[in-house]
């Protein structure tokens, strides 16, 4: 089968595409054909040996994936051959990675895809949807009628969160950095959308959140918070949602945070357990059923491609690029 693979870490161009055997099934894992991969920042992260994983070279890169079911092992009871599939959090802890024509994937993280998804759309929201999912309701415990805070509400991410919240009930109030990216984050539901850049954002953001004395859910998605401002918006008992920031030392002010009774969370994504990522994904599927989950799709390109669509990510995740809206999605 083709594939793309690193035999080292290292810059976008470690990696290769090329020919490996195809993989074999255990008796718990599920053949997929895989139909559509997407790229996250955590996936440039294992590439660049930035975050330490046991890797077994040739390691297949890619943590999504969508496709069909080809066979099953032995002791698979939830698919069967043609059943169509998708799943994320594989390439960790000496998993596998997707970024190839088939992958063979315990059917504890494999989850049906809705007739109403396609195979692009539901590798693009695998890890994001999850993410938002855990963050806004395993950790933060988000409630009908709160309101979210969201920095960058059409992000793979961002966008998710706006959309979850929004179908459990909340308000949310998400920034963007242009016009454009305003009129796309309305539609997928936000209440209120500001301008990052703008130099009145905070009384904004407060004037909106004042009568529910401030905000319940503060989702932080830069990778240098600063939680002085973040505190000063949050309503008592409010919610901190950390999910970036790997380096970042900002300074805390402590005092108005324990006297506030806020909550500072931080947590990712690969640490969720089998059981709690599959309540994400039901309730995933049953919002995208319903039309309220459409992941956003930023970028699509075949899988031979996958160098530079490594490249791509880090220049919108590192270097702030910004021009890309959504996910990107590679298909074989």
């Amino acid at each position: 089968m083709k594939a793309a693979f690193i035999e080292q870490t290292g810059a976008p161009d470690v990696i290769q595409y090329g020919d490996l055997s195809d993989p074999t099934p255990g008796a718990s894992e599920v053949l997929v054909k895989v139909g559509a991969v997407a790229v996250n920042p955590i996936d440039t992260y294992l590439r660049a040996g930035i975050v330490a994983m046991p890797f077994e070279f040739p390691y297949i890169i890619g943590s999504d994936v969508a496709g069909t079911v080809e066979a099953v092992g032995s002791n698979v009871t939830r698919f069967q051959p043609g059943d169509r599939v998708w799943g994320s959090n594989q390439g960790f802890f000496g998993r596998p990675g997707t970024f190839a024509e088939y992958a063979a994937i315990d059917e504890q993280w494999l989850y049906p895809t809705p007739d109403e998804q396609c195979d692009e759309q539901a590798a693009a929201g695998a890890l994001t949807g999850i993410t938002a999912h855990l963050g806004l309701f395993l950790h933060a415990g988000l409630r009908e009628g709160e309101i979210v805070f969201v920095n960058g509400g059409t992000g793979g991410v961002g966008s998710a969160v706006v959309q979850f919240a929004k179908a459990a009930g909340a308000r949310v109030i998400a920034t963007v950095g242009s016009d454009e990216k305003r009129k796309l984050c309305e539609t997928l539901g936000a209440d209120l959308v500001l301008d990052y850049h703008s130099s009145t954002l905070d009384d904004e953001i407060r004037a909106f959140a004042e009568s529910n004395g401030g905000l319940d859910i503060w989702w932080e998605t830069q990778r240098e918070p600063s939680f002085d401002r973040t505190v000063g918006l949050m309503k008592k008992r409010g919610r901190i949602v950390l999910m970036a920031g790997r380096d970042a030392r900002p300074a805390f002010p402590v005092g108005p945070f324990y006297v506030n009774e806020l909550r500072l969370v931080g947590f990712a994504m690969f640490n969720a357990s089998p059981d709690e990522q599959s309540e994400c994904a039901d309730e995933m599927n049953h919002w995208a059923a319903s039309g309220q989950w459409k992941p956003l799709i930023g970028e699509a390109l075949p899988l031979a491609d996958a160098a530079k669509a490594h490249q791509l990510q880090e220049a919108n995740t590192l270097q702030k690029q910004g021009s890309l809206t959504g996910k990107i999605v590679l298909k074989p």
